[in-house]
């Protein structure tokens, strides 16, 4: 994977808790900060994917057709196979 060098400032206390996780997970500073940024960037991205399924799913006529479907496939359903 292609890198690209930043420069950023942080607290030095801020740093001193990096390079301590960083130690204690045997990565350099630079891994574990990346990981770090994935992991933000993945939960922001997660959380609005979250947020549009939820606002999907809240419009009452979706709700209204999702319970319409899940009775008709109920009534048509023998039922076998499907106890879990």
């Amino acid at each position: 994977m292609k890198a690209k060098k930043i420069a950023i400032s942080v607290p030095a206390d801020v740093i001193d808790e990096v390079d301590g996780a960083a130690k204690r997970r045997r990565v350099t500073r630079s891994a574990f900060i990346t990981d770090i940024l994935r992991r933000v960037a993945r939960a922001k991205r997660d959380a609005d994917i979250t947020k549009q399924i939820s606002d999907f799913f809240s419009d009452s006529e979706i709700a209204a057709e999702q319970s319409r479907t899940a009775r008709d496939y109920r009534a048509v359903s023998s039922g076998i196979g499907t106890e879990w």
